[in-house]
């Protein structure tokens, strides 16, 4: 079944989008989007590194994104600099550096592209194995922090008051955040991770009435996407990963229209509804 690279490229975007979908609602949810944004920035940077050490590309990645991550939030604590500024400074640093990085080293030769916008179509079935394996340590988790992590985007202090740590839920979920996007970058690219995390989830939230609800919709809203990208693609022979982002955006399209919006006031009018005889006793 997966001798074919259209079905396995299929199985691995399918993966990616089951697990970016409820990371990214917290990406929207915490008005986080130019967070992702330094990060698959930063993952350029461990390819170069990669390359340079010999060592796998995704474990690499992997490596700097959690360092980023760890550095930024020193940086926030020391509060020299309000947060955009360093997620700014990281991005544009780490991606310049990355860059130099590779231009010295002109005895490698690599698919600069292919890491910049995605090659799903050549993903093997050790990919697909280190996708399914990865994701589904991110989704355990991200379960086991969900509910503080929650409470934190909420509010911190509310958190706080209840027992929770919500200073060790947001470290998880920023390692959690580098996994993903260490898995993600062979599928569509660094330039493209953060639109495969944000779109989906903004296309739940006009379609959601919970945050469980709009996790399960924005997994769903993500694989949507690499179908209908992935068939696009081998249609009109469009680049893979940009389809996909694309198909994502089209989606969001959809879920703007007066037709979205009505489904939605029904089934929430149908949530909130007594059930028949429930007043009485």
């Amino acid at each position: 079944m997966l001798d074919d690279f259209f079905t396995r490229a299929l199985v691995a975007g399918i993966g990616v989008a089951l697990v970016a979908g409820p990371l990214g609602c917290f990406i929207v949810w915490r008005r986080l989007a130019y967070f992702g944004d330094t990060l698959s920035h930063a993952a350029l940077l461990g390819v170069a590194l990669a390359f340079l050490l010999q060592v796998d590309i995704t474990f690499a990645v992997f490596v700097v994104c959690a360092l980023v991550s760890l550095l930024l939030l020193v940086l926030q604590r020391r509060g020299t600099l309000s947060s955009d500024a360093l997620l700014g400074l990281l991005a544009h640093s780490s991606l310049a550096l990355g860059l130099v990085c590779l231009a010295f080293m002109t005895w490698v030769r690599m698919d600069l592209m292919g890491f910049l916008f995605g090659d799903i179509l050549s993903v093997s079935r050790l990919d697909i194995t280190v996708i399914y394996l990865g994701g589904a340590a991110v989704l355990g988790v991200l379960a086991w922090i969900w509910r503080p992590l929650f409470a934190a985007t909420v509010s911190v202090e509310l958190a706080e008051a209840e027992g929770m740590n919500p200073r060790r839920a947001n470290l998880v979920f920023m390692l959690l955040m580098a996994g993903v996007i260490a898995i993600a970058m062979k599928i569509v690219g660094v330039l493209l991770i953060t639109a495969l995390l944000i779109i989906p989830a903004a296309t739940a939230r006009r379609l959601s009435s919970g945050p469980e609800q709009m996790a399960a919709l924005a997994a769903l809203a993500g694989a949507t996407a690499v179908g209908a990208g992935l068939y696009g693609s081998l249609a009109f022979d469009t680049p893979s990963g940009p389809s996909i982002v694309v198909a994502a955006m089209g989606l969001f399209g959809v879920s703007l229209t007066p037709l979205a919006g009505l489904a939605l006031w029904a089934a929430r009018r149908r949530s909130d509804r007594p059930e028949a005889g429930a007043d009485r006793p």
